[in-house]
């Protein structure tokens, strides 16, 4: 057994864990894990980093969200994106999104709000777009492969980090995978804001359970933009629906954030990048910076929501909120003079839009009535109608509109 139960390395710090393993042969087994999870007194030696340390992103820094070569998608109206966004497979596999110039196959029951650019080949971007989303692919698995060879990384609780507390240091999962179920971990920066923590493993990385979600608790100066997950394969965070998760996740495959039909918020403060495959939401809030961002309620997403078989359907409204649609009934009169977007599915009567601000106007009817649709803005347009009445379209903005009958 050792000599002693706190060891410093180097000087600096140690790691305290609940319980200890008699096994000199095994320390960090499963019953080091157990222990610390049932609140025995135990402690290991673990080699603090420092933000030094830190992979170089490059140009992959700057994104919330990248869906390798197969996409992001969005469930919900809660979704909300602040930073960049991206996929090196088709454009037509971002859906549910809309940046300030674009709609990315968005419905009003999928809404997705993006702050940044987004980079993806066309037709919903350019071939110079798709070029860069291939730059940040390499530089994010530059970044993948320089925190899966960092060494020393050890394992506190047999791959289970839910009721620990952890300092600054590298972290690798003894069987391959992590899992943060039973309760929250919290990362314990001791008043050092350049703290830095690495998690390494093989395989896959669980947050949460299907019924409920866990969190990564920051204290004492620790910062999510310091916080990096190397995972594998694929990562699921929170499929109950909630929950907070903090730092920058670089899969190999694929990342879900919650559930269909979850309307809780789960938040990521940090970066969600796919390698390979594909980032799938819903409800989510992921800001690249690491900063807190206030959820959308997903219920009411931002502005007014209307669905139902009304007679007559008006909405007005001049903010920078949505306008979101769905009429199966008679007569809709949408008007939006502010910064924010018109959704519309019209499988009812007569329909009228009027855009007089900035924000992007999509319409799909399948109704019979006419629609008529006026763009003196600066924004977007885009109508889609199937009915046998005429499509009239008056536009004087700025940007490209389609409208095929």
């Amino acid at each position: 057994m050792n000599k002693s139960l706190s060891k410093v390395v180097g000087g600096i710090g140690v790691i305290i864990l609940a319980g200890f393993a008699v096994a000199c042969s095994s320390p960090m087994g499963s019953n080091a894990g157990a222990a610390a999870r049932n609140g025995a007194a135990a402690s290991m030696s673990v080699r603090a980093i420092d933000i030094s340390s830190a992979p170089n992103l490059g140009s992959a820094a700057s994104f919330a969200a990248f869906g390798g070569g197969a996409g992001i998608t969005n469930s919900g109206t809660g979704t909300q994106i602040t930073g960049d966004m991206g996929t090196t497979g088709a454009s037509t596999m971002i859906t549910g999104f809309h940046s300030a110039v674009f709609s990315y196959a968005e419905t009003p029951l999928n809404v997705g709000a993006v702050s940044g650019k987004v980079y993806t080949n066309a037709p919903q971007g350019s071939a110079a777009d798709f070029a860069y989303a291939k730059i940040v692919a390499a530089d994010a698995l530059a970044a993948f492969n320089d925190l899966a060879g960092r060494t020393d990384g050890v394992d506190p609780g047999a791959g289970q980090l839910g009721g620990l507390t952890l300092t600054s240091g590298v972290y690798k999962s003894a069987s391959g995978a992590f899992q943060i179920t039973g309760s929250d971990l919290t990362l314990d920066a001791q008043g050092n804001p350049d703290a830095l923590w690495i998690f390494q493993m093989a395989s896959t990385l669980t947050v949460g359970s299907p019924t409920a979600p866990r969190s990564v608790v920051l204290v004492n100066g620790a910062k999510a933009a310091n916080v990096y997950w190397q995972v594998g394969s694929a990562a699921t965070i929170n499929g109950a629906g909630g929950g907070s998760m903090a730092g920058t996740i670089i899969a190999s495959a694929g990342m879900t954030f919650s559930t269909a039909g979850n309307f809780a918020a789960t938040t990521l403060n940090g970066r969600a990048l796919a390698l390979f495959a594909s980032v799938t939401m819903v409800n989510t809030v992921i800001n690249a910076t690491g900063t807190a961002v206030a959820p959308i309620v997903a219920a009411t997403p931002a502005a007014v929501v209307i669905t139902g078989t009304q007679a007559a359907n008006v909405v007005a409204v001049p903010g920078n909120g949505f306008i979101n649609v769905q009429n199966n009934g008679g007569t809709v009169s949408a008007t939006e003079v502010g910064t924010g977007t018109i959704a519309i599915v019209n499988n009812g009567g007569t329909l009228t839009a009027t855009n007089t601000g900035n924000g992007t106007m999509t319409i799909n009817s399948t109704a019979t009535g006419a629609v008529t649709v006026t763009n003196t803005g600066s924004g977007r347009v885009t109508v889609n109608a199937t009915g046998a009445a005429a499509i009239t379209v008056t536009h004087t903005g700025d940007e490209d509109f389609t409208y095929p009958n």
